[in-house]
């Protein structure tokens, strides 16, 4: 029996991953959350913050928002923010930054500045 499910990871203009994969932390608002093979169904929203995809290698992406769905050893992810790590260069991140520390202060919501401050810290991690 294999310990392997897909995750599909989409955008709306294009298919980012297909693959099959052993696990994947994704960042939640109810915290990290790990999924392996025969999870419980699930339906959450993303967070800022990294999907970490461990297959044979690692592959990291950055997202903003989304909403995942688990079911049938399918794991969907939609979102619109999603950048590969690997390709995700210093300027861009720096500039992001930016606009996400001078929007945390104009947020107006508690529920906007949590989000604003989850980019904020992401985006200093991989910026290191």
């Amino acid at each position: 029996m294999s310990d392997k499910f897909t995750v599909e990871i989409i955008s709306p203009d294009q298919t980012v991953l297909k693959q099959e994969t052993k696990e994947v932390i994704i960042p939640s608002f109810e915290g990290q959350m790990g999924i392996l093979n025969n999870h419980i169904p699930l339906i959450t929203f993303l967070r800022p913050g990294i999907i970490t995809i461990k297959a044979e290698g690692e592959k990291k992406y950055y997202v903003e928002e989304g909403t995942v769905e688990f079911s049938n050893n399918n794991l969907l992810i939609l979102t619109s923010t999603v950048r590969d790590l690997a390709n995700f260069d210093k300027s861009s991140i720096n500039e992001l930054l930016q606009k996400a520390e001078a929007n945390l202060n104009t947020e107006s919501t508690d529920k906007d500045r949590y989000v604003a401050s989850y980019k904020i810290e992401t985006l200093r991690e991989i910026s290191e």
